[in-house]
């Protein structure tokens, strides 16, 4: 079944080795029901939440498949895989959930699938040093549900919460609804451990910081699988939060907002969720909220110990009212809390034939503004795009993160649509100093600009790359460090 797809972007390498026989050698590391040549689990381990991917698909195509799905349970498997797939040349794809955005997990050499959903166990909770350790393969809502029903938070919120796993959190360097309080994934990482594609186990320690020299295990984090497989992380918690406080206010222009929240950010203030809706997603999400008519909405949950949260509350309403904002109330924190995780709409869209996705870029205060104009303006001028919407949903003391949804119904080809529609985004956040990427990572799709983001460094990455992955077999063509050259045609 799958064979009879049209791989539209599929590469092939020199080299082909006698699959039949390699499965063998892998049901010897993995056991027989590890490894897979079927063509549905062939597809089910061939592409992400990349809308390109999706359109595709609804075309009866594939942007490329492996020729193997492996499912290791423990790291001495991984190490194993890996070691044979450098004996035979064989590139290796690691694969969570498959909730990236950008082509990340798309195979585009074929080569074995690693799919790391076995790998699914907390392997240590210390309760003393608010610390633990998880397999890769665990998913991000069991792993909130373990920590809750313990008495702790992992404070890490994606949209993909439910569809993504802890090992692919690292891995594309994500962020959380919830990351003013709680920091990124980064800050949230203590150590993990890797396996090179030598096979080479390396192991970061559990301390709360060391200063001795770089940290090989955190060169992991937002390598995509390019470097070798993470097999284990060691992450922060916290103590479930003893209280909450909902607060939203609503604001004439997006610059009054931005000033307000500038300023209580400034001022120390680290409410859990800070989220700021232009007029257009206001309308869309808050549609029952009077005050919001017309305006942008900023949204604020604080949670934590009830004496400071109110009086970040308090800090919070005295920002806002200087900007002239109108308080709206909690009921649309409440709202947000409820429907934070339908992205329902965009199947149906989809369906209808439209191409809709989302881009999400960071810049300082100076412009957070401005790259919303910018941005907006550039990707509406692309023929064929009805919607450029957005808001700002991480902040830090430095700047923010700006979030840009798309919908667009264009008469021509689509692929060739959706390349303008994104040349115009990333132009145009350059052109002001923006960093392409916040927290979708890279991919497939985003490599077409790494070199205009990184400059000279993008050498330097490669060098990383060629040391700890000699025959290029780890996830082939993501981050830009290698030509994708049938995608950038």
């Amino acid at each position: 079944m799958a064979d009879h797809l049209s791989k539209v972007i599929q590469e092939e390498r020199p080299s082909r080795p006698d699959y039949a026989s390699l499965a063998k050698q892998l049901a010897a590391i993995v056991g027989s029901d590890g490894v897979s040549a079927d063509g549905a689990d062939r597809l089910a381990n061939c592409r992400d939440y990349w809308p390109m991917g999706t359109l595709w698909f609804l075309e009866g195509k594939s942007p490329a498949l492996p020729d193997l799905v492996v499912w290791p349970r423990r790291t001495a498997e991984v190490a194993a895989v890996l070691k044979l797939a450098v004996e035979n040349d064989v590139p290796v794809t690691p694969y969570g959930e498959g909730s990236g955005a950008l082509g990340g997990a798309i195979p585009l050499q074929g080569g074995i699938a690693l799919d790391l959903k076995r790998m699914n166990r907390v392997l240590k909770l210390d309760r003393d040093n608010l610390m633990v350790t998880v397999q890769p393969g665990m998913n991000g809502a069991r792993y909130e549900e373990y920590l809750n029903r313990r008495g702790f938070t992992g404070g890490h919120f994606p949209q993909s919460l439910r569809c993504s796993t802890v090992g692919g959190w690292v891995a594309c360097r994500a962020a959380g609804t919830f990351s003013t309080r709680y920091g990124k994934i980064e800050d949230m990482l203590v150590s993990l451990e890797a396996v090179l594609p030598d096979g080479t186990i390396v192991h970061g320690r559990d301390l709360p910081r060391t200063s001795t020299g770089p940290r090989v295990d955190h060169l992991f984090l937002g390598s995509e699988g390019t470097l070798g497989v993470i097999t284990a992380v060691t992450l922060r918690i916290w103590p479930y939060p003893a209280a909450r406080i909902y607060r939203s206010y609503a604001f004439e222009t997006i610059e009054q907002a931005l000033e307000a929240i500038r300023r209580l950010i400034q001022a120390g203030a680290r409410p859990a969720v800070v989220r700021l809706y232009d007029s257009a997603e206001t309308a869309h999400h808050f549609p029952e909220c009077k005050e919001a008519a017309g305006r942008a909405l900023l949204i604020l949950l604080f949670e934590g110990d009830g004496g400071i949260i109110a009086a970040e509350a308090g800090l919070a309403a005295g920002c806002a009212g200087e900007q002239g904002a109108l308080p709206a109330g909690s009921e649309p924190v409440e709202r947000w809390l409820k429907t934070r995780f339908d992205i329902g709409i965009s199947s149906a869209l989809f369906r209808q034939g439209a191409v809709v996705d989302t881009i999400e870029v960071s810049t300082n205060w100076t412009n957070a503004a401005p790259l919303y104009h910018a941005m907006q303006k550039a990707m509406l001028a692309v023929e064929g795009t009805v919607l450029a919407s957005g808001h700002y949903s991480h902040v830090y003391p430095e700047g923010t993160a700006l979030y840009l949804t798309l919908i667009g119904f264009p008469s021509g080809d689509k692929e060739q649509y959706y390349k303008r529609l994104w040349g115009a985004a990333m132009e145009s956040c350059l052109a002001l100093g923006g960093a392409i990427s916040h927290h979708h990572g890279v991919g497939l799709h985003r490599g077409l600009w790494m070199a205009q983001e990184h400059g000279t460094t993008l050498e330097a990455l490669r060098l990383i790359k060629r040391a700890f992955d000699p025959q290029g077999i780890m996830n082939p063509g993501k981050l830009g460090l290698e030509e994708a050259a049938k995608w950038r045609q």
